[in-house]
């Protein structure tokens, strides 16, 4: 399989589209109401669920779509920031899947009945009250905190490439070029 030079564009609107659901994804997180044990969950939640969901199944469309299409890393990067990149990019993958199922176990456990989008309900990953919830459920936070992180490097290293390097590296995911 030969590896292109440039994202194609769905790639991009991938990219994109996944960085526009998680920049609305974390305010809903954490500006939602701490929601008592035995209450039923509200708008606020199933929202936040479903958008996480959403953006579980473009994660790994995008993924998938990576595989397949693979992109040259850029000849003119040193051999530690090829690695670099790869290796954010593998953690950020990694993470939105263990933030998304660490949050499913985390409903699951509290018994609410998860839907997607107010219409399709969505399994129970555990029985309420379970140890194993409890345990998954528990590192749904420190997973939202290491994605947080994981985008943070993400974005200060694009801005570093475009302000400070002007390398024109990421001029390949920008949309439009």
């Amino acid at each position: 399989m030969t590896k292109q030079l440039a994202y194609g564009n769905t790639a991009k609107v991938f990219h994109w589209t996944i960085m526009v659901l998680l920049a609305v994804q974390f305010p809903i997180g954490w500006l939602m109401p701490d929601i008592p044990r035995g209450a039923i969950p509200g708008s606020a939640m199933t929202l936040h669920i479903s958008i996480g969901l959403f953006i579980l199944m473009m994660t790994v469309l995008r993924f998938a779509w990576r595989l397949f299409h693979p992109v040259a890393p850029a000849d003119t990067l040193p051999r530690w920031q090829r690695l670099m990149s790869e290796s954010v990019h593998w953690i950020l993958y990694g993470l939105v899947f263990a933030t998304t199922m660490t949050g499913w176990f985390f409903v699951s456990f509290r018994g609410w009945q998860p839907s997607f989008f107010f219409a399709a309900p969505l399994p129970m990953l555990t029985a309420p009250e379970s140890v194993a919830g409890r345990l998954i459920g528990g590192w749904h936070q420190i997973a939202e905190w290491g994605l947080l992180i994981a985008i943070g490097i993400h974005v200060i290293a694009a801005f570093i490439h475009i302000f400070v390097v002007r390398d024109r590296i990421m001029q390949r995911m920008l949309p439009g070029s």
